[in-house]
């Protein structure tokens, strides 16, 4: 019996052991099919039809045609109407057509390119969504730590000060007080609470497991928070090197050029092959059962329809202009703005969340010692303000962690490999 009660005992462990959530985990699901990535993988599989639309411009087509019909002869004597049914079969294949089939294929892969670099771009905008909800959760878990122990130390004053006013050691505006306090911070604990499950649905859905909330999470180990980063100046070739929403962008000038291509060819001569093969029910000397040729098909003149298409692709080759000299000077910016991040998380909020807790850590031995004299019952405040300043220093901690996540989503690359790349390109 006590075997079987251990075994128990040992599967239980394990399944709570198992229910807890790692990053690593969570980041694994970036690519599970969110809405906001099936919007855009549904983009890529819209732009591999426009480029096998594109292809097919120079298929084989066949067609089939038939007619029963009646007719008069116009030579003869004969002046009955007899059958002059007919079917055809056609078969035809584009050889030439001056490169308009090619510029649209050419500008149909560029899409293509441009919506597979944005897929890219959307999973890593995932991954960043994940790890920022992850990280909420662990803050709010800590700031409820916090909460609670400061509403707990605040009730027992309060309770204790109800229990001295009955002895009239206290009177009833010192009792108001610490009640007035132990309310606030009781508000303050409960809203904390709130945001624990608020946190914990934000995070469910950026995995794409809505209502599917996780109870505890793991702390992570952000071993890359102390990896050496190279200068800015160093650091935005390579952004536009790498970066994947730069390089869509680009693609997407490529396409418009392209399709401008395939327009001004719309006015050129198209040269086919053609197989024709056909059945009679009148026997004429004019008609040929079988027939091949070449077909030369120039349209000179189509009014201002092609004028009007090239205008139009002209002027969305402008906005892509426009759109790619705004992205460039973003995404600098934002290089810019991560990196000052990293260097004040770095230099100034993590020593000053440390100098917290090692003043905190004093003023808890010291509030012992006092306890201890029975000279003061401070213990329970200070030991939940050296609480908020650990949650400070992790809180800080996840900051950079996901500054330094944006910095290789941005730049394209893993944070580790960026002080050799500069070293190389140098």
């Amino acid at each position: 019996m006590r075997y079987w009660l251990l075994l128990l005992l040992l599967g239980f462990v394990y399944s709570c052991q198992a229910a807890v959530l790692t990053l690593d985990q969570a980041l694994a699901t970036a690519d599970a099919h969110h809405p906001d990535v099936a919007v855009i993988e549904s983009d890529v599989a819209s732009a591999k039809a426009d480029v096998m639309a594109a292809e097919a411009g120079r298929d084989l087509s066949v067609t089939v045609d038939g007619a029963l019909r009646q007719g008069r002869p116009s030579a003869g004597n004969n002046n009955e109407w007899l059958a002059d049914n007919v079917g055809h079969i056609v078969a035809r294949k584009n050889i030439y057509d001056f490169s308009r089939t090619q510029s649209a294929v050419d500008a149909a892969q560029s899409e293509l390119d441009a919506r597979e670099l944005e897929l890219l771009n959307s999973r890593d905008r995932q991954r960043l969504a994940i790890m920022s909800r992850y990280f909420d959760v662990l803050n709010a878990d800590h700031q409820y730590a916090a909460d609670n122990e400061l509403t707990a130390v605040a009730y027992v004053s309060f309770d204790n000060a109800r229990d001295r006013m009955k002895l009239g050691q206290l009177s009833r505006f010192d009792v108001a007080t610490l009640e007035a306090r132990y309310q606030d911070l009781r508000e303050k604990r409960n809203a904390s609470l709130a945001r624990q499950r608020s946190t914990r649905s934000a995070l469910a859905n950026a995995m794409n497991q809505p209502r599917m909330l996780a109870s505890d999470l793991a702390e992570p180990e952000l071993g890359e928070n102390d990896v050496a980063v190279p200068d800015y100046e160093d650091l935005l070739p390579i952004l536009f090197k790498n970066n994947t929403s730069w390089l869509a962008q680009q693609a997407e000038l490529t396409a418009s050029q392209r399709r401008l291509a395939s327009f001004r060819h719309e006015n050129s001569p198209r040269l086919d092959a053609e197989v024709e093969a056909g059945d009679y029910s009148r026997v004429a000397t004019t008609r040929n059962t079988v027939s091949a040729g070449l077909v030369l098909t120039w349209p000179i003149y189509q009014g201002r329809r092609v004028d009007a298409r090239i205008a139009k692709e002209q002027a969305q080759f402008q906005k892509l202009q426009a759109i790619s000299a705004g992205l460039e000077m973003r995404l600098s910016q934002t290089l810019l703005d991560t990196l000052l991040d990293i260097d004040q998380l770095r230099n100034s909020a993590r020593p000053a969340a440390k100098t917290q807790i090692d003043y905190r850590d004093v003023a808890l031995d010291r509030s012992r010692a006092e306890y201890e004299l029975e000279l003061k019952t401070n213990l329970g405040d200070s030991m939940a303000e050296t609480m908020q300043a650990q949650q400070r220093s992790q809180a800080v901690e996840y900051q950079l962690a996901l500054a330094m996540a944006k910095l290789s989503a941005l730049v394209g690359k893993p944070v580790n490999e960026l002080t050799k790349l500069v070293a190389n390109n140098k």
